[in-house]
Order: C-alpha cells, then sequence, then structure tokens
C-alpha cells in the first residue's frame, strides 16, 4: 500500500517549480523512504515530490540494472550535461495508463545532493538517462506532455478529460 498519494494531471502542483532543499533532516529522510515505498507499490520507476504534493527539489529513481535495484535518492538535482536526442516511448504516474513518444537525451550526467548531503554526479544512459530527465523536469513544473505536438497533447488532454467524466481518472 502506497505511503503518499500520487497527484494526477490536472492538480496545479505539478505546474509548479520547486523550492530548493536547504538542509537533510531526519524529516526530509523520511519523506525520501516514503516516497521510495509510494513509488514501489505504484509500480513505477520514478518518483519526484511535487507527485506526492510537496514542492521541494527532491526526486527518487529505481531503475533495474542488470536486474539489480539501483535506487537514487536526488536532492537539488539538475543536469549538467546531455547527448544525442533520441525519440523513445515513456509514461508517469501522475498520468496512469498513457504512454507517448518522447524525445529525450540518450546520455545524461546530473548533479545532486545525496542524503549524506555530499554533492555527487551520476551519468546515466538509456532508461536512467530518461528517467532522471523526466523527474528533474518534474521539478522545474515540467510535465512529459509538454513534448508532445499540439495535436497529440490535445488527443492526450481529451482522453484524460473522458476518463475524469466516467470517474476513472
Amino acid at each position: 500500500m502506497p505511503k503518499l498519494n500520487i497527484c494526477k494531471y490536472g492538480d496545479q502542483i505539478l505546474r509548479k517549480k520547486t523550492e530548493l532543499v536547504a538542509e537533510i533532516t531526519e524529516e526530509i529522510k523520511e519523506l525520501v523512504s516514503d516516497m521510495f515505498e509510494t513509488m514501489y507499490a505504484a509500480p513505477g520507476v520514478g518518483l519526484a515530490a511535487p507527485q506526492v504534493g510537496i514542492s521541494l527539489r527532491i526526486c527518487v529513481i529505481d531503475v533495474k540494472l542488470d536486474g539489480k535495484s539501483n535506487p537514487l535518492a536526488m536532492i537539488n538535482p539538475e543536469i549538467i550535461e546531455g547527448e544525442n536526442k533520441i525519440l523513445a516511448e515513456e509514461g508517469c504516474l501522475s498520468f496512469p495508463g498513457m504512454y507517448e513518444s518522447v524525445k529525450r537525451f540518450e546520455k545524461v550526467t546530473a548533479e545532486f545532493t545525496d542524503l549524506k548531503g555530499k554533492r555527487v554526479k551520476v551519468n546515466g544512459s538509456g532508461f536512467l538517462a530518461k528517467a532522471i530527465q523526466h523527474e528533474i523536469d518534474h521539478l522545474d513544473g515540467k510535465l512529459f506532455i509538454d513534448y508532445l505536438p499540439d495535436f497529440k497533447r490535445k488527443a492526450a488532454e481529451k482522453e484524460i478529460k473522458r476518463r475524469k467524466k466516467a470517474g476513472s481518472w
């Protein structure tokens, strides 16, 4: 059972730029733990604080590499380098059951603060690179449908409206 409720598209917090985390407190560590628990229960591979109603610059990611769990808790992350944009299918816990092809960097370098307060870099490629970009976008109030051509975005919004009306959103 997820610890936290996941906000869906239409919730205004998903469009807000988040605030920097000033220090790694016990409350922040507990939030990160709850976010991981919520993400795994969803199930998903990434979750940003705004998706659980908290406007802080925090995201968690666990893209299993070689079948092994590889959890990343990223505080105040930023992408410092990206290369080679590719088109790949993407989904989002705030858009249940919706998937679209989005252009993202194939490789990224991101810098973030870990739970010990240390600034670290991570190099990601493929699925991990996509997840890092997707979650950092959430921290800037940007959603994956923002990358879609107008006609596709409008079709997605129409589908969401239909689902809301039917009570399945």
